[in-house]
């Protein structure tokens, strides 16, 4: 289980520059000091940690102007490559960004990072100044637009969105679809046009499955990640409604709020898991769902 967090106190923020030194500086033999800069006092900070509380990636935006970030220190521990940490870094400092009204990020990237900010949605501009490493760098640019979408293992949530279809209809009719997955939070939405009663606004029913589909999805997908199989039911689930839904139905799950033991599986066991769904309105958090699913063993 991974979480984003930001370095507010002087434990945290000694941490993180310890990983960066760790991760961009240690390798081509630079003192301690030397992960540092200028920008660093008035940058924005993010840094994601595992279950352990161990810090695997980090990152930093400061603002070139009013409207434009430039992304630097981008930095994943060398046993988590492949996971998507540097995707979900990206994302949230980019989210922070567009909330403060920015429209364009740039990063001087080195030669070897081009085709992961390529991956992002960067494409290169010109050469950049080299920094004190002395490596040639490139400046690669991207437009923001509305909050940056994300899919980590697209080929599994494509996979989920077809399992839906197919096993279970109702999906298909509410205009469910995997929205967004970053390895830390899951957001499905539906259709309010499929969806809707005769006030405008969306059927209670409706809203209360897409809050169930949307913890079994992530349920679903952390058994992919953890390369196990289970039948996943809904053992019990309230929710508590406090608006109407009249725009964009969206329900969102993270995995902070997810709790459970799934190494019961390889046991044939059954397991036991509890989480919580918020439903939003658009931007606006409108209902909140908290199920218990179980997953059972396949049996052969």
């Amino acid at each position: 289980m991974y979480k984003v967090l930001t370095p507010k106190n002087d434990e945290l923020l000694e941490r993180y520059y310890q990983f960066r030194w760790r991760i961009l500086r240690e390798p081509f033999n630079l003192p301690l000091g030397s992960e540092k800069d200028e920008y660093d006092a008035v940058a924005h900070h993010r840094m994601v940690i595992n279950a352990n509380n161990e810090i695997v990636a980090v990152g930093r935006l400061h603002f070139n102007a009013a409207d434009e970030v430039q992304i630097r220190h981008i930095a994943v521990d060398f046993d988590a490559h492949g996971k998507g940490l540097g995707r979900v870094i990206i994302a949230a400092l980019e989210n922070y960004a567009i909330g403060q009204g920015a429209v364009r990020a740039v990063t001087n990237s080195l030669e070897t990072s081009e085709a992961f900010f390529a991956s992002c949605g960067y494409e290169k501009q010109e050469s950049a100044p080299k920094d004190l490493l002395k490596l040639k760098r490139i400046q690669m640019v991207k437009q923001l637009g509305t909050t940056q979408r994300i899919l980590m293992h697209p080929k599994w949530c494509a996979e989920l969105q077809q399992t839906w279809q197919t096993t279970i209809p109702i999906s298909e009719q509410m205009g469910i679809q995997v929205y967004q997955y970053d390895g830390l939070t899951f957001e499905v939405r539906a259709s309010l046009n499929k969806n809707i009663n005769l006030h405008g606004s969306m059927f209670a029913g409706s809203i209360y499955s897409l809050a169930t589909l949307t913890g079994w999805g992530l349920i679903h997908l952390q058994l992919r990640q953890r390369a196990l199989t289970g039948n996943i039911v809904l053992g019990d689930g309230q929710i508590h409604y406090h608006k109407p839904v009249t725009s964009q139905p969206r329900g969102i799950a993270d995995l902070d709020a997810l709790q459970g033991d799934f190494s019961q599986l390889s046991n044939k066991q059954k397991t036991r898991i509890e989480l919580s769904v918020q439903i939003l309105d658009g931007l606006q958090a409108v209902a909140e769902f908290n199920g218990v699913y179980w997953v059972l063993p396949v049996t052969d």
